[in-house]
């Protein structure tokens, strides 16, 4: 069984400043950093691969040639596959830490013997790792498509609608209000395209592509403060292209003009 070693202080991975890229670190490495409070746990992941989370106490200092790196920095800077390798040590993480506690009766909850899971040893209440569902939707119109902003966004950046799946709701329900909900329009021809894992902390991104059908763009003013049709040619600032949101803009473009090159631009955003 391999074993690989991620640490975590203050939700930010811990990065050996000499390594290119922050891989998972080996045994030697971890027990030189780990301090006796230091919270560890160890997960089968399922792929052959035993992992070691280790969360350091928020103000132990880090060694000389260590830094803290938050982990939405590294989207697209390092390959897919290692970035959802941090992704899974920080869900995993994340949900360790926020249920210590049963739910149900307050006892304090241990490791199941079998599964990847916490056992309240006094309710028996089993608490698996959550994963939160949600939508992310392009709305195109002729040629043009709704990006919209929320006040949270970064630099005057625009992208698409998404919003988290309700009890009871099936992901087009969703799709349906939550377009409703924050512009006042009606969709169509609603189409899948994929899914991403988005580890903050823990959603599952399905994306979709859907046709305005009528209403006239009427933001909510609370999760979205602008919303406009943009032609390709006249595009915001929109997400980079390892996101989901960037990947279904570029998609829908390269898709309706059968070539990548209007993209250029937009490649270092």
């Amino acid at each position: 069984m391999t074993k690989k070693y991620y640490i975590f202080q203050k939700n930010k991975v811990v990065n050996k400043i000499s390594k290119p890229m922050p891989l998972p670190f080996t045994a030697t490495e971890q027990e030189s950093l780990c301090t006796e409070s230091s919270l560890q746990i160890r997960i089968q992941a399922g792929d052959d691969q035993d992992m070691v989370i280790t969360e350091l106490p928020e103000r132990f200092p880090l060694p000389p040639g260590y830094e803290l790196v938050p982990l939405r920095s590294l989207l697209g800077v390092i390959n897919d596959r290692l970035f959802k390798q941090w992704g899974k040590a920080a869900q995993l993480l994340h949900w360790y830490t926020t249920n210590r506690y049963c739910g149900s009766c307050g006892a304090q909850t241990i490791d199941h013997a079998e599964e990847p899971a916490r056992l309240c040893p006094n309710c028996e209440t089993i608490k698996y790792p959550q994963v939160s569902p949600c939508i992310i939707v392009l709305i195109h119109h002729h040629d043009s498509i709704l990006l919209a902003r929320s006040p949270r966004f970064p630099n005057n950046m625009y992208s698409t609608l998404a919003g988290f799946v309700e009890p009871g709701e099936s992901a087009e329900e969703c799709l349906h209000r939550e377009i409703y909900e924050e512009v006042r329009l009606y969709v169509d021809n609603i189409r899948y395209f994929t899914s991403q894992s988005w580890p903050f902390p823990g959603q599952l991104m399905l994306g979709f592509f859907a046709e305005y059908v009528s209403g006239n763009i009427t933001v909510d003013g609370i999760e979205i403060c602008d919303a406009q049709w943009y032609k390709h040619n006249n595009l915001p600032v929109i997400p980079g292209k390892d996101t989901l949101a960037g990947q279904l803009i570029r998609h829908h473009f390269t898709r309706k003009f059968h070539d990548s090159s209007w993209i250029t631009s937009q490649e270092d955003l």
